[in-house]
């Protein structure tokens, strides 16, 4: 039996997921009693504070808290799955900021034990996290199978923790998508999203070669890779260095107009943004570049510019930054804050992890979404949770905005919140032996 999932089943209603791409250049404790709570909120950047306020209404120290919590409640997950593979349903922040773990099944008795010792909310649920995997990996098999013409309609899925679910995010096209039969008992969420469209294209701006400066380059600073006549603008990721110990920022796999020549002689340029959108000097090239199943490049940096580099830090450009102390896991109802060259600081909270999106021609796997705005331009900045570095920017929703305000009306009428994807920057870190973020 196959079924048919029509419009009326759409969540995001007519968003459309689009390539987030580089831009044509030229809690539950109190934190000030608890002492499991860092004291980083008194350090973190104006604009970082403003952003919280006015995406999330969160003060410093509740998004300190929540995100240090979170990576708490991740911390049991990873070892309450493996200890009880047939109870644990998933975890997540819920919206007051408190830490829920999910069980199901009659034998989640040690499990629930476990996570009322370790401060943690209890639902019940439906479904153990590993049988939701278990479809999820029989929906991916199903799709392999079928016919190109059906096969493009389905645009990712994702186990939704929330729901006790499938997510499917879909085409839309009348008459909606078929699904597979054996879906029906679970009653995945489905996601009506229009094709994914790259970013619109404006004529490359002319301007002189800037002069060299002695500031520091940091994540969510502007940079231009420039291929011939195709010249990107993108933001930072991640300061850090590489397996030999070079110089190296991590940022977005599609903002390397040209991918096969990553790592070699002819690798794209990568050169600082001055004031005006003006090309300043050379700082790097891209060293190697990802844009198959993950989304991202390690920029290796010239000798000339390495100090410029050498800062753990991530800002709104040309204002005070915060200094990045670690690495964190997405968390499903985490806060979460990207900056980028083109809207500075915004913030939302993670509502996916696992994500497989389609972009474009290409998948995104092993992605988390987060509700944020991000427009071209911001590809490839630093995502953080707290003070820990979490991922970089890679497609949004919202990217054919001209300015976030307008998707963020839209979405406060019809509920439509911008979505944007991001790569793990675990991920990227396990897919490169003695990588390592800077955290001083």
């Amino acid at each position: 039996m196959r079924r048919s999932i029509a419009r009326k089943a759409a969540l995001f209603g007519s968003t459309a997921l689009l390539l987030l791409g580089p831009t044509t250049a030229i809690a539950q404790a109190d934190p000030g009693t608890d002492p499991g709570v860092s004291d980083q909120a008194a350090h973190l950047p104006i604009e970082l504070t403003q952003a919280l306020q006015h995406d999330l209404q969160l003060t410093p120290d509740q998004y300190i808290e929540r995100s240090e919590l979170a990576q708490k409640l991740g911390e049991f997950a990873s070892i309450a799955r493996i200890q009880y593979p047939d109870a644990f349903a998933g975890s997540w922040l819920d919206d007051q900021g408190k830490a829920i773990v999910a069980l199901a099944g009659p034998n989640a008795g040690p499990a629930r034990a476990a996570a009322q010792a370790a401060g943690f909310g209890v639902k019940d649920v439906a479904r153990s996290e590993a049988s939701l995997n278990d479809q999820l990996t029989a929906f991916d098999d199903w799709l392999r199978g079928q016919p190109t013409d059906v096969a493009k309609l389905v645009r990712g899925a994702a186990v939704d923790l929330l729901n006790n679910t499938l997510s499917i995010r879909v085409q839309q096209v009348a008459g909606g998508v078929p699904l597979p039969g054996f879906l029906d008992p679970f009653q995945p969420r489905v996601l009506v999203t229009p094709p994914a469209v790259g970013p619109e294209k404006a004529p490359t701006k002319a301007a002189d070669i800037a002069a060299a400066t002695p500031d520091s380059l940091e994540g969510g600073d502007a940079y231009a890779a420039l291929a011939g006549d195709n010249s990107l603008r993108c933001s930072l990721g991640f300061n850090g260095t590489d397996a030999a110990g070079r110089v190296v920022n991590i940022t977005a796999g599609h903002c390397d107009p040209n991918l096969a020549a990553a790592g070699t002689a002819d690798a794209t340029p990568v050169h600082a943004v001055g004031v005006g959108d003006s090309v300043g000097p050379k700082v790097g090239s891209f060293e190697k570049t990802v844009l198959n199943s993950h989304d991202y490049a390690l920029i290796g940096i010239d000798e000339a510019a390495k100090t410029r580099f050498q800062n753990n830090l991530v800002r709104v450009p040309g204002q005070a930054p915060v200094a990045i102390d670690g690495v964190a896991q997405p968390v499903v109802g985490a806060p979460v804050c990207k900056s980028g060259s083109r809207t500075g600081f915004s913030c939302g909270t993670i509502n996916s992890v696992g994500q497989s999106v389609t972009v474009g021609d290409r998948t995104l796997n092993d992605a988390f979404s987060t509700t944020i705005c991000a427009l071209p331009g911001d590809s490839g900045g630093a995502i953080i949770t707290g003070t820990k570095a979490l991922g970089v920017s890679s497609a949004s929703s919202v990217a054919d905005a001209p300015f976030c305000a307008i998707p963020e009306l839209i979405g406060s009428i019809t509920g439509d919140t911008p979505i944007l994807f991001a790569t793990t920057l675990n991920v990227v870190l396990a897919e490169n032996p003695g990588l390592q973020v800077r955290t001083s």
